[in-house]
């Protein structure tokens, strides 16, 4: 293979993923590191330790996310920053976001090992709550740094047993003195997996992610009458769930009439009073649907909920529908992402461009920072799974993309 011998050490990168791994582990092979809990907590001080092994100086913004800085030649260099999170699903996976923050780590120490000094500060980056699970508001971390939410918004946010954010931040002793806002930066790289099957079914090594899909996601509440399921005969009967079965069947109808570019889906879905002998009185769930084209988010932003309330009301419920958020599709920035190419091809991996279908907090930072992803392919295109796994030299050849783009733009001539 042609291209750099300034190589990471690829087996100590999958070593540190395994000891990342080791926290939060679960019986099925996946690990469980809800945001801003002691086990999440541990991930930090882990990754702290590293870092300060290496002389990274580490800060901690007000929202927890973790900065870990290392000198360039020129003080007056914008940095190049670097990572994803260490936050995971209840039930998820190794690599989704650790491989990005440890891949991160293996470029500082490939700097560290080899004495090279970057024209430029580069700064690896562990957002706080990428994945929204625990305190249902996902891109947290970076969506706060990005200004995208108030800092006040999100401290008042609870998980279901009430712990507000700004309670968990101070449990684990992360809610750190630096301010929540962007900083001058020269350049963010985010390593992920894919969480999807097109590199793996094209054979392809890497990734070249151009932007990410636009997305609108709603809470939904229909509400019914409970009734007894002996006695209530069809015309008396105000089934909230059936109400929701033909709201759910929409949100699939309109994802395929969108192709295979269209993605709808129903995630959540809590049934009240939820007994084999009652009618469904109310019915919870989520809908979300995203696409790489906003035109089509914003048209179907603008006729869903009335084709979801006439639904509901053609089956004697109400529907209350609470818009919780819409992005917008982001382009990343065309030098960054030349990058990347330009790395890939340097090293003969096979490539492909793609849009990433998931959420990622490259897409807020991409708001205030020139912004690039690097995909590597997953099993089957599994992920939000303790199943979730790739292959050792997959994420090496991943993180080598990353050590080639990132140091070129730390090196660039300005």
């Amino acid at each position: 293979m042609s291209g750099t011998n300034q190589r990471i050490d690829a087996k100590r990168l999958w070593d540190s993923l395994m000891a990342m791994a080791e926290i939060g582990a679960t019986p099925k092979g996946g690990v469980k590191r809800l945001t801003l809990t002691e086990v999440d907590k541990a991930g930090r001080q882990r990754f702290t330790e590293w870092c300060e092994a290496l002389g990274l100086t580490v800060r901690v913004d007000a929202i927890g996310n973790m900065f870990a800085r290392r000198e360039g030649r020129d003080p007056a260099r914008k940095p190049v920053l670097m990572g994803s999170h260490l936050d995971s699903q209840p039930s998820g996976g190794k690599f989704d976001g650790a491989l990005g923050v440890i891949a991160g780590l293996e470029v500082m120490r490939t700097l560290h090992d080899l004495n090279i000094t970057t024209d430029a500060p580069i700064e690896l980056v562990n957002w706080t709550d990428e994945e929204g699970s625990r305190f249902g508001h996902s891109l947290m971390g970076s969506g706060a740094w990005a200004g995208i939410y108030s800092l006040e918004k999100v401290y008042g946010l609870k998980d279901v047993e009430g712990v507000s954010v700004g309670e968990a931040l101070e449990r684990i002793g992360y809610k750190g003195e630096h301010p929540a806002e962007p900083f001058p930066a020269d350049a963010y790289f985010e390593l992920h997996i894919e969480q999807g099957p097109i590199l793996e079914r094209e054979g392809k090594q890497i990734g070249i992610v151009t932007g990410a899909q636009a997305q609108v996601w709603y809470d939904a509440v229909i509400t019914g009458q409970d009734a007894h399921a002996g006695t209530t005969p069809p015309s008396a009967r105000r089934d909230a769930l059936l109400a929701a079965a033909r709201v759910i069947e929409r949100v699939d109808a309109l994802m395929r009439e969108r192709g295979e570019d269209g993605r709808g889906t129903v995630g959540q879905l809590h049934v009240l009073p939820n007994s084999r002998n009652v009618v469904p009185g109310e019915v919870r769930f989520s809908i979300e649907f995203r696409h790489p084209d906003d035109a089509q988010i914003e048209g179907l932003a603008a006729t869903f909920p009335a084709e979801a309330k006439a639904l509901a009301e053609a089956n004697g419920c109400t529907l209350d529908l609470t818009e919780l958020f819409r992005i917008r599709m982001q382009p990343f920035d065309a030098g960054c992402v030349d990058l990347v190419r330009q790395g890939a091809a340097r090293l003969g991996y096979s490539t492909r461009e793609i849009v990433s279908g998931a959420g990622h907090d490259a897409v807020y930072v991409a708001r205030s920072v020139p912004t690039a992803m690097i995909f590597t392919p997953c099993k089957d295109g599994l992920s939000h799974n303790e199943a979730e796994s790739i292959l050792p030299e997959e994420a090496a050849a991943g993180c080598q993309v990353l050590f080639e783009a990132v140091v070129a733009r730390a090196n660039r001539a300005l």
